[in-house]
């Protein structure tokens, strides 16, 4: 499977910035506090750099996209869920400036550094998801065709700080939360006990997050890619 950069010719967003992003991420992952409770994860701040955090803040794709009760599952809103597209990255410099960042052979090689996951042959995968109050998730982990998921939390309402992830335990206890604190993030490498979900609470305001996944050859959903797939 090709690099994911290499299948079409993606926006070139200026030098200095697109440099300054990968030095802002490559610097919160060296920051990044470890945990092995209740599975091996890792927690950072600081991730995106603000032009795409402006970028995700001012992106509205209308009331569809946004959600409250999906019955524990995302995919009861497929049809309705916002992706960074190569077509979208085209319009908005700071999206394309966000995957440059992210899908930078460095920023591969520091991301697989930190937590082990096995990135070669993966595409990158970007999801805004923007929940609303009655929203929650059912314990699940994320294995599969994912290789590496970070869940960064861009809220800005008050009260975000608890309307972080919970990670769990097999049973579906959930015994550790992450911290919803504007820009902050979740990461860990899908595996049988990387149980985690969202807990139903009171959410006053809009859950903004973005959703980093880098996806394995076998992903059929192409069109949710931030760059295209091979030909």
């Amino acid at each position: 499977m090709p690099r994911p950069s290499e299948r079409d010719t993606p926006v070139q967003p200026a030098g200095h910035a697109t440099a300054t992003a990968r030095a802002g991420l490559a610097a919160s992952l060296d920051a990044a506090r470890g945990a092995a409770w209740p599975f091996a994860h890792w927690t950072l701040a600081d991730i995106l750099p603000p032009s795409a955090v402006a970028a995700l803040l001012a992106w509205d794709p209308g009331r569809a996209a946004r959600g409250g009760d999906t019955g524990g599952r995302r995919e009861a809103r497929n049809g309705h869920r916002v992706f960074v597209t190569p077509s979208r990255r085209a319009q908005v410099p700071g999206l394309a400036i966000l995957a440059d960042m992210f899908d930078a052979p460095a920023s591969r090689q520091a991301l697989a550094g930190l937590c082990g996951a096995r990135l070669a042959g993966t595409a990158l995968r970007l999801e805004l998801c923007l929940d609303t109050d009655g929203f929650w998730l059912e314990p699940h982990t994320d294995i599969g065709a994912k290789k590496l998921t970070l869940l960064v939390s861009l809220s800005t309402d008050a009260g975000a700080a608890d309307w972080g992830t919970d990670l769990m335990t097999g049973e579906g206890r959930a015994v550790v939360r992450a911290s919803g604190a504007f820009n902050s993030g979740l990461l860990f490498v899908p595996a049988a006990d990387s149980w985690h979900g969202f807990v139903r609470r009171p959410i006053r305001g809009l859950r903004r997050s973005l959703i980093v996944n880098f996806v394995g050859p076998d992903w059929r959903a192409t069109d949710e890619l931030a760059f295209g797939p091979a030909a």
